[in-house]
């Protein structure tokens, strides 16, 4: 296929080029696997300044994105890419092939920088998601700090670089510039930018921004980075949210009202325990969906509302395929239970995206982790459904830009099954707000908590 670049493309690859250092900030769907790849060729073919580069991506877009997105437009199709992914002798084997491009799943990063030591073989790295190496105490980040010296050109991409807030910046940035901008240690961005918010004592749970600092911190950034939202480049089509409410049978309701007011619910056999706030949101999430874990790890089924409105829901598709998102393991069973369908399929293999892209598989499984980054499903339907609920905004906008993105032809409707009155609601109304992770988490806890009159310092 002929690369017929938006004018927003074109500047994104002319960025990576002139730049040694180069953060592409773009929204999901916006193409930046095709922008890099554009940019890797110009400089290894035209400006024969990188020899090998090393593309870092989550397992699932390491498998199947890089390597098709390549063979998908006539001018990338010469490029060599070996797929550093599987059993240590497939990487091994795959490490020492002769390619243009080496593809490795960030889990791996640790390893091939052990494999490597000095020897490193790379003079420019691509990190696909950079907001996975948010954390400065992961292995990976420290394993690919040690190499960073080595690498003369490195970019770094993401839609999403702070999803919990600007203190998640810092090791993302020093990838890019070895602390050049932000500083050489987490200690001294924070003391530079941040004051201490919630702590115990010694120990700081959270920071806030000093006044002025957010300004501060993107005017530093300014001359690597580049930021480019969707809506404002793309036409893309309607996306419609709709709301499914569940009522709960009264059983149900009165064991989901039991377990929240004294995080205690007596069950059959066993007891389920919810002593902290976290477990307790866990807990009734999934009585919203129907089963819960006891503390056996055994599962105890509380109603079947949800999968009657799943399967009300999929009929009213009206044969159009659809891609379910599950939080929990025994919704996937019991969801498969349920259905009794043989054209259902759980995402697992690039194989199965490929057949999903094809329109063989008119329901697709997935959990959001799995399919949170990079992966095109576009082209295979336009009709997600949320049977469970995840509190991470970042996870529930990548997974829905799976089909909302560009190439999606048709209006793409996202149903969100949603239990009445209960923590669901709290869920929605979270990512409605683009409220955060934990701290929308704990603070849904302490609203029902002082709702139902107790008082949260006590819980």
């Amino acid at each position: 296929m002929k690369y017929k670049p938006y004018d927003y493309q074109e500047y994104a690859t002319q960025w990576i080029l002139d730049k040694e250092k180069a953060g592409l900030l773009l929204d999901m769907g916006m193409g930046k696997s095709v922008i890099t790849l554009t940019a890797i060729d110009e400089l290894m073919f035209n400006y024969f300044e990188v020899s090998k580069v090393l593309v870092i991506a989550p397992l699932r877009v390491a498998e199947s994105t890089w390597d098709e997105e390549a063979a998908k437009w006539d001018h990338l199709k010469h490029l060599k890419i070996s797929k550093v992914l599987g059993t240590e002798k497939e990487r091994i084997n795959a490490l020492y092939t002769k390619a243009d491009i080496y593809i490795i799943n960030r889990e791996n990063v640790k390893w091939l920088v052990d494999k490597c030591g000095k020897d490193w073989p790379f003079d420019m790295l691509v990190i696909d998601e950079l907001s996975s190496f948010k954390s400065h105490r992961a292995q990976r980040f420290k394993a690919l700090k040690k190499v960073r010296p080595f690498m003369k050109r490195v970019v770094g991409l993401t839609g999403t670089p702070a999803p919990n807030g600007l203190i998640d910046l810092w090791s993302q940035i020093y990838l890019l510039d070895g602390g050049e901008r932000l500083g050489k240690t987490i200690t001294g961005y924070r003391e530079r930018y941040f004051l201490p918010d919630k702590r115990n004592q010694h120990i700081v749970f959270t920071y806030k921004l000093k006044e002025g600092a957010e300004e501060a911190i993107y005017e530093k950034l300014s001359d690597i980075c580049v930021s480019m939202k969707a809506e404002d480049y793309l036409k893309l089509p309607e996306r419609i949210n709709n709301i499914i409410p569940i009522h709960l049978p009264k059983k149900a309701k009165d064991k989901y009202d039991q377990l929240e007011r004294d995080l205690l619910l007596p069950l059959k056999d066993s007891d389920i325990v919810a002593n902290t706030a976290g477990v307790l949101a866990n807990k009734l999430l999934q009585m919203s969906n129907g089963a819960v874990y006891d503390e056996n790890g055994d599962v105890k089924e509380i109603h079947n509302a949800k999968l009657k409105a799943l399967e009300d829901t999929i009929e009213a598709a009206n044969g159009k395929s659809v891609l379910i998102f599950y939080s929990y393991k025994h919704d996937l069973d019991r969801i498969k239970k349920h259905l009794k369908r043989d054209d259902l399929t759980v995402l697992d293999t690039s194989e199965d995206i490929k057949n999903w892209n094809e329109g063989k598989i008119p329901i697709m499984l997935a959990h959001p982790a799995s399919a949170g980054h990079g992966l095109n499903l576009q082209a295979g339907g336009n009709i997600i459904i949320w049977f469970g609920l995840t509190w991470s905004l970042e996870l529930y906008s990548q997974a829905n830009a799976r089909l909302y993105r560009q190439g999606q032809k048709q209006n793409v409707i996202i149903h969100h099954l949603v239990a009445k009155d209960t923590m669901d609601e709290d869920v929605i109304k979270a990512l409605e707000g683009k409220e955060v992770g934990q701290e929308a988490l704990l603070n849904a806890v302490k609203a029902r908590v002082r709702k139902m009159g107790g008082n949260e310092n006590e819980r």
